[in-house]
């Protein structure tokens, strides 16, 4: 039997798992500066990726890259959902919300 699928699902599925609650504190706290933040990480994880000799680890980079990359895009949506008044507006904040 081989695992390696189930373990890169499982990699995946915890990935995403901690991206969004990432994503939704990014937003709350640093507004839609954060991109930066996932577009570094995603670069980063995407190099390790390239430079992993083994294949396993070198996928789960890959999803973490992509991942992050993803959550590039989840903190502008995020940011619109605060403002939509779907999640809460950091109160600190308030002139970010006022587009």
């Amino acid at each position: 039997m081989h695992f390696t699928g189930i373990l890169i699902g499982l990699a995946t599925f915890l990935t995403i798992g901690i991206f969004h609650p990432l994503v939704i504190k990014a937003e709350y706290y640093f507004g839609r500066r954060s991109w930066w933040a996932f577009l570094m990480v995603g670069i980063a994880f995407f190099i390790a990726s390239l430079l992993t000799s083994h294949q396993v680890v070198s996928i789960f980079f890959g999803v973490v890259s992509f991942s992050a990359l993803w959550g590039i895009h989840e903190v502008f949506q995020q940011h619109n959902r605060v403002k939509r008044g779907w999640f809460p507006m950091n109160p600190k904040r308030k002139d970010d919300y006022k587009d």
